[in-house]
């Protein structure tokens, strides 16, 4: 029998004021790494930016990363940390500004690293020029307290899921007041990324004692609090209640790994640019019932959770954030079925070799993730 790896960050700060955290840090210069304008707007930009300050800490600032975070804008942010020097790594927003911040990460300490290497998990260490603090603005990804990041090299359209375990950052800081900005639409989708993360981790193949509480407890969460979220943005109890799912969901599927859902969203995403959460969203059913054939751990959540069909209460749960039941129906405008077609066969193989298809509790085949994919575009039941 071979050993297994818990690893959660170091400090996860959680409640009222958790970025106060900042004003405590030691060094001289730490980088605040974001996305768009949402986090000035709010003005949680700045207030990271003064906290570092009174901290006494010289701040860089870099923005701009894009909602699927590139391996050019990457390259790029790795190189200002390499000029600026920082002791510390701030990042600031949703998954794409925590995913890119871990790379930046990898390229200011090691430059010029081949990220076809990280691609094979061939990772460097890290740690020795900076350390990670990660501040999620939305309750979904669970970059902040994950080994995982999700890169797409634009000129290959493929999205690479990273895993290194140095990518789980020396803190998570979780603060609910950020999160409760999203609009509905981004409630819903991030709240399905927690769900799909919980419920792969619950069924992956390398799930244990440590990781089926907290994957448990997080489906419980959203099924209970995502759609008061989604109806009330302001509703503080479900936002907390949701953020805490987030990264419960996070340290489970952090140290168990995903399924074929995952897999599947991160190659139609890199393709079509179909949003990570919503991709899962429409996924997760679908994918359900072609893997309880040879599991029975569904039966198992569902005898938790007192219902009868889980895959059928995820379609409901969708509906009711208001996420489609199919990507030809979600997305017809965007992917053309001509255009769909014309992918499906390198989404499928792509897929296949996906990371998170190692773990899948399903062994599966190009050929049957073909399928499922014309099933989750055409809407049709999986019954193979």
């Amino acid at each position: 029998m071979t050993y297994s790896i818990f690893s959660v960050p170091n400090k996860i700060i959680h409640g009222d004021g958790a970025m106060d955290f900042l004003s405590t840090l030691d060094g001289n210069r730490a980088v605040i790494v974001t996305g768009g304008n949402s986090m000035k707007r709010g003005g949680f930009l700045d207030d990271a930016k003064a906290l570092l300050e009174k901290a006494g800490l010289e701040v860089e600032i870099i923005d701009g990363v894009e909602p699927d975070p590139s391996l050019k804008t990457c390259l790029a942010g790795g190189k200002k940390m390499e000029e600026f020097g920082p002791q510390w790594i701030i990042a600031l927003g949703g998954g794409s500004a925590m995913d890119a911040a871990k790379l930046m990460w990898v390229f200011y300490e090691h430059p010029g690293y081949d990220f076809q290497k990280l691609a094979n998990f061939d990772n460097p260490p890290l740690g020795d020029k900076a350390k990670m603090i990660c501040i999620p603005s939305t309750s979904g990804t669970a970059s902040e307290i994950t080994a995982f990041s999700v890169i797409t090299d634009t000129e290959a359209e493929i999205k690479y899921p990273l895993v290194h375990p140095d990518f789980v950052p020396y803190a998570a800081l979780l603060d609910a007041k950020i999160p409760a900005t999203m609009p509905p639409r981004i409630t819903a989708q991030t709240g399905m990324d927690v769900m799909t993360h919980a419920m792969e981790a619950y069924v992956s193949t390398n799930a244990d004692d440590y990781t089926d509480p907290l994957a448990i407890r997080a489906i419980q969460l959203v099924f209970g609090y995502l759609k008061k979220a989604f109806d009330k943005g302001d509703d503080m109890e479900a936002r907390v209640k949701m953020h805490d799912a987030s990264t419960l969901a996070g340290m489970a599927f952090s140290n168990c790994s995903l399924g074929i859902v995952h897999s599947m969203a991160h190659k139609i995403g890199g393709i079509f640019h179909l949003t990570h959460g919503e991709a899962n969203a429409i996924m997760l059913p679908y994918v359900i019932d072609y893997n309880r054939k040879e599991t029975n751990r569904y039966d198992e959540l569902e005898k938790i959770l007192g219902i009868d069909d889980i895959a059928e209460e995820i379609r409901k749960l969708n509906a009711s954030v208001g996420l489609t039941a199919s990507i030809q129906e979600g997305q017809n405008t965007i992917i053309k079925e001509e255009d769909f077609l014309a992918h499906l066969d390198v989404m499928a193989e792509n897929a296949f070799k996906d990371a998170c298809t190692l773990t899948n509790p399903r062994q599966t085949s190009p050929e049957d993730i073909k399928k499922i994919y014309e099933c989750a575009y055409y809407g049709k039941k999986v019954n193979f």
